[in-house]
């Protein structure tokens, strides 16, 4: 029973990891899922304090997944339409059979979407692209990095309590 508990939980950490590059999965979230049911396992003693704290880390890492790329367009002067084209730019990119969609796609796409809708001036629109990608940028590599930590928790856990979990092997 403990040997399906870790397997879904390495699936969920797995999970969180893609979603923290990808916009449409919330990757912490899903990570911390993964803490859990490690933890349900019925050979490890639940740990509410560890558990409660990594969730509240998960919660305002998602919060602030939405507020970094606004704060980021916001600083360098952009609009609401260049978080969206940055978030749509990310998507094609990831579609789009081109090297470095997944980078190219969010700063082309918040630049179009300030010069489409806003008729801002070319450089205006370009400091506004630059503004809403370096704001993805940090997002993504705090989703990344929160994400491999949980894993390295996981991990961790897995290791130290090997003789207890009731593996078949």
């Amino acid at each position: 029973m403990d040997l399906l508990f870790v397997i879904i939980g390495l699936i969920l950490m797995l999970v969180g990891i893609v979603g923290s590059i990808l916009p449409v999965i919330p990757g912490t979230p899903i990570s911390w899922l993964g803490l859990i049911v490690l933890y349900l396992a019925p050979s490890l003693e639940f740990d509410w304090v560890f558990i409660s704290i990594t969730g509240v880390v998960a919660i305002a890492i998602y919060i602030l997944d939405y507020l970094i790329p606004a704060m980021g367009t916001k600083k360098f002067g952009g609009s609401r339409a260049g978080a969206w084209g940055t978030t749509i730019g990310l998507l094609v990119g990831i579609i789009a059979p081109i090297p470095f969609g997944i980078l190219i796609g969010p700063f082309v796409g918040a630049l179009v979407g300030e010069l489409a809708f806003n008729e801002t001036e070319g450089p205006k629109a370009f400091k506004a692209a630059l503004g809403s990608f370096m704001g993805f940028l940090a997002s993504t590599f705090m989703k990344f990095f929160a994400t491999c930590v949980y894993l390295g928790i996981f991990v961790y856990h897995v290791y130290k309590n090997w003789s207890l979990l009731d593996f078949p092997f």
